[in-house]
């Protein structure tokens, strides 16, 4: 067995795809080691549920002040063999972010060699991980590892993996392989998102963990910058992993003068702050033509506020939402309520 591998699924209130996620790496060809669940304080009987189908043998207390952790074990349904079953219940919803910084911190101090991330939406197909694994020691440079990720309807979830465009940050950071790439046995690639990256631990000694202050949105990117600072990231296309949730959005199509405008729902805004916060910092931080970059970014803020204007309802308080998530990724003020406050409160 080459390494000891160790999957990292966060969780919140998606208690049935969870299930799924779970029976899906119970069936790994090449078994795991390890399961990290991190449950960002469920509301829909998550523990619940676990305790039915026998993940667990012990609830959670119902009031926590900090995390909780316990280890139990299941068996993997291939072969029999046993998996650690770690379930950290957060005190909170620390969105995304916050639940991989948990599970891939708790992951590598308990001495995992690889740490395969993804959210409770996701499902590896039976040999995911063996395809992986047939990497793990032939180029120590190799510091990560991901799969294809498909949509519930077999097409190409094109944004999972690309190359990072720090010349020209807007409007993405960085830009799809070409699907001519995805023929090949292996692609060298510049990020991929938190949907089947399996990570090694040598990487994560030099590189650290995940962001957890961004919530959500763009922590991905932010971390696989840092691992290609220490080794490559490979793409291998045969190991597939579907994204069952990835193509629901919550926006709506408005129309102005013939033209279409894809929009949030207002009462699920508050979602897009930390993707534009987060987005600012990163370019700030991390882009090579700082000209271009804060040309772009003042052009992308006039042009949100004028859309506003035209179309959108809650005028004002999307107005202000907007200015104060680009001010924010600007000075680095990562309060993860502010968005809400602005909207709702």
């Amino acid at each position: 067995m080459k390494g000891k591998v160790c999957a990292v699924v966060v969780t919140y209130n998606r208690k049935n795809l969870l299930l799924e996620c779970l029976e899906a790496l119970r069936k790994q060809t090449r078994p795991l080691q390890g399961i990290y669940l991190v449950d960002n304080a469920s509301t829909d009987g998550t523990p619940e549920l676990l305790l039915e189908k026998g993940y667990i043998t012990e609830p959670p207390p119902k009031e926590l002040k900090e995390p909780w952790e316990k280890e139990f074990t299941i068996q993997n349904l291939t072969d029999g063999s046993t998996i650690r079953f770690h379930y950290v219940r957060m005190q909170e919803n620390t969105g995304g972010s916050g639940g991989f910084y948990e599970g891939v911190k708790r992951g590598y101090e308990k001495g995992y060699d690889w740490l395969w991330l993804m959210d409770d939406d996701a499902e590896p197909k039976e040999d995911a991980l063996e395809r992986l694994s047939m990497f793990f020691k032939e180029d120590n440079n190799v510091v990560g590892l991901t799969g294809l990720v498909l949509l519930p309807d077999g097409t190409v979830f094109k944004y999972h993996v690309g190359r990072v465009n720090s010349k020209n940050i807007f409007p993405l950071g960085h830009s799809p392989l070409d699907m001519k790439e995805y023929q090949s046995e292996v692609t060298v690639v510049e990020m991929a998102s938190f949907v089947g990256l399996a990570v090694r631990r040598n990487a994560i000694k030099k590189v650290g963990f995940p962001r957890k202050e961004f919530f959500i949105h763009h922590d991905d990117v932010e971390y696989c910058i840092r691992l290609r600072s220490v080794g490559k990231i490979l793409l291998v296309p045969k190991s597939i992993i579907f994204h069952k949730e990835a193509a629901k959005t919550g926006r709506i199509e408005k129309r102005l003068l013939g033209r279409k405008f894809v929009r949030k729902k207002f009462n699920e805004l508050w979602l897009t702050y930390y993707g534009i916060r987060n987005f600012v910092w990163l370019g700030k931080k991390y882009s090579e033509n700082k000209f271009l970059f804060y040309y772009k970014l003042v052009k992308n803020l006039f042009k949100q506020i004028l859309v506003v204007i035209l179309i959108d309802d809650n005028k004002f308080k999307r107005i202000r939402f907007i200015i104060n998530a680009y001010l924010d990724g600007l000075v680095g003020n990562f309060d993860n309520e502010k968005p809400k406050r602005i909207l709702y409160w």
